[in-house]
């Protein structure tokens, strides 16, 4: 498999899924750290722009895909 075959359409990933889960587990992560840290009594400041671009990510690769497959010409 060369590094020009994941530009092609005949593939079995779904790489707006990966992207979105890759996104939402950052997410994640980040909110389990808050916690911990929060209750650990430290605050930890997280970008809000940061924080939306993930969402926004998210929803629109699942949103995608969600689409893609509802929408899927048979």
């Amino acid at each position: 498999m060369s590094f020009l075959s994941i530009f092609r359409n005949d593939n079995q990933w779904n790489e707006k899924t990966i992207l979105g889960a890759c996104s939402f587990f950052c997410m994640v992560a980040v909110m389990a750290a808050d916690v911990i840290t929060g209750i650990n009594g430290k605050d930890l400041v997280i970008n809000p722009t940061v924080y939306n671009s993930f969402v926004i990510v998210t929803l629109g690769s699942f949103g995608i895909a969600g689409a893609e497959k509802i929408f899927e010409k048979k």
